[in-house]
């Protein structure tokens, strides 16, 4: 069994299919059919909602977080001891909320579709944010697309229902809603069967190993952005699911003098912070990794897990000489990331065995590192190149490069040849014009709608001239770059 709030009203469900997802379940199973789907895939944001969860600051306060989430991509398992919110649920005694007063009388709706999605991830907004600037609200309505009205009037309803914003219905339930999510609090396993499909939900890694061990065709669910689309995109059947976004030892992140470590059921948008303070480039990128909502749902783990040739991560980790810790029973190895990937979502991991940590080791002096992103727009796009370039330079001499490369091969790569070429030599443009010529020998890529073969390996080229310039005139650096 799996118990929830939807809003205030405890959820108790078992017999669910696993594979159902929280859009389907408020629009089929209790008749709220403000949540829009729109592309099933995590990209229009029309099916937004809010998640909230209990959380203990370091001082012992509790409090709630909430979050926008897409809910075409989360399986209903997931809200395992959490609160859901839905557009539903805004309006108190008669009268609508801030959000929603906002984006009328700013105008910010016109076909109406897209709105119940807005008015959450303003809703959202309003509750992370006592008075957030234009690139916040940039930041948290990027996910949600609007086909007619045009966004000034919806940034607009941001800045009136979040700057100098009112105590709402939610702020004055909050001591009842913790009590009630602490009364509700998974304290064993958890299971959604349907007879025929099932999905568990353990609470610590070993429990995690021993029903990885017992159910090894199961898949593993974290964030399910990626898993979900098998789903609503392909029609497939998930018979075993073990959801592991309730396993609190894999979604802390920890520092030490030398490293991070990082749970791999971390989500994205929790890793910003301790990222972002090591290697800016690193926190540039993800302010680009899809939207918020999937930020806030997608795990670093689960981007390392499905060996995606495109994801956005595996390559800054790579070249920053990131680890990942594999388990197996009590069984655990650590091993290079670079050495992780093997074939087109082929990987070194054994049956059983699944990512529990990532170790990224911490920024030194010496290290030169960016990273680049070339998309066809700029927010919630997948790269046709992404670059990570990560040199040690003393007395004008390259004593070490870790170079790699996503959208080049089938796997997230490092450009062995053109590292060879750099290290050893003076850092000039001579010698990175024949690393440039190197990245040929390197990587053969393949061409598709993102982008040919010939784009892909010109642009991985110029971005290392990129690298060089903004190296040698940092006064014109601009980072994380889209082309388009």
């Amino acid at each position: 069994m799996i118990q929830f709030l939807l809003n205030q009203e405890l959820r108790s469900e078992h017999a669910l299919d696993p594979n159902l997802t929280v859009l389907n379940y408020l629009r089929e199973h209790v008749g709220k059919s403000g949540t829009k789907e729109g592309c099933a895939s995590g990209d229009c944001g029309a099916c937004t909602v809010v998640v909230g969860e209990l959380q203990t600051d370091d001082d012992g306060r509790e409090h709630i977080r909430y979050r926008s989430l897409n809910s075409c991509l989360t399986f209903v398992s997931s809200l395992h001891g959490k609160q859901l919110i839905s557009v539903e649920d805004l309006k108190h005694q008669g009268e609508l909320h801030s959000v929603q007063k906002a984006m009328v009388e700013c105008h910010g709706s016109q076909c109406g579709f897209c709105t119940p999605g807005f008015v959450m991830s303003l809703f959202a907004l309003q509750k992370n944010s006592d008075a957030p600037d234009h690139a916040k609200a940039h930041e948290a309505l990027a996910g949600n697309l609007c086909r007619c009205t045009g966004y000034r009037p919806i940034l607009a309803a941001a800045e009136q229902s979040c700057c100098g914003k009112q105590p709402d219905q939610f702020d004055a339930r909050e001591a009842d809603t913790i009590a009630r999510l602490k009364a509700i609090a998974p304290t064993d396993i958890g299971e959604l069967n349907s007879g025929d499909k099932r999905c568990l939900v353990p609470l610590t890694v070993a429990d995690l190993a021993d029903l990885y061990d017992a159910y090894p065709q199961a898949r593993l669910l974290a964030g399910g952005t990626d898993l979900a689309l098998e789903v609503t995109q392909f029609h497939r059947t998930l018979p075993v699911m073990i959801y592991v976004g309730n396993v609190a030892e894999m979604k802390r992140i920890d520092t030490f003098g030398d490293r991070i470590e990082i749970g791999a059921a971390t989500a994205l948008s929790d890793c910003y912070e301790a990222l972002n303070a090591e290697y800016p480039d690193f926190g540039e990128l993800l302010h680009r990794f899809a939207s918020l909502q999937i930020r806030n749902q997608g795990t670093l783990g689960g981007n390392i897990g499905n060996a995606s040739p495109i994801g956005d991560s595996p390559p800054l980790l790579i070249a920053l000489g990131a680890q990942v810790v594999l388990c197996k029973g009590e069984t655990r190895r650590t091993l290079n990331l670079d050495d992780y990937f093997i074939d087109y979502k082929v990987t070194a991991r054994q049956e059983s065995e699944f990512i529990e940590k990532i170790i990224v080791p911490r920024a030194t002096a010496e290290q030169l590192f960016r990273a680049y992103k070339v998309s066809k727009r700029l927010d919630d796009d997948i790269s046709a190149v992404c670059a990570a370039f990560n040199l040690r330079v003393e007395n004008g001499v390259i004593t070490d490069a870790r170079m790699a490369f996503g959208g080049m091969a089938a796997i997230p790569k490092r450009a062995a040849h053109c590292e060879a070429v750099l290290i050893g030599a003076p850092f000039n443009n001579a010698v990175v014009e024949r690393a440039c010529a190197a990245l040929a020998e390197d990587f053969i890529p393949l061409s598709d709608f993102r982008a040919s073969k010939e784009y892909r390996l010109l642009s991985a080229q110029n971005l290392l001239r990129k690298y060089f310039i903004e190296l040698q005139t940092p006064h014109i650096e601009t980072r994380v770059t889209a082309y388009v």
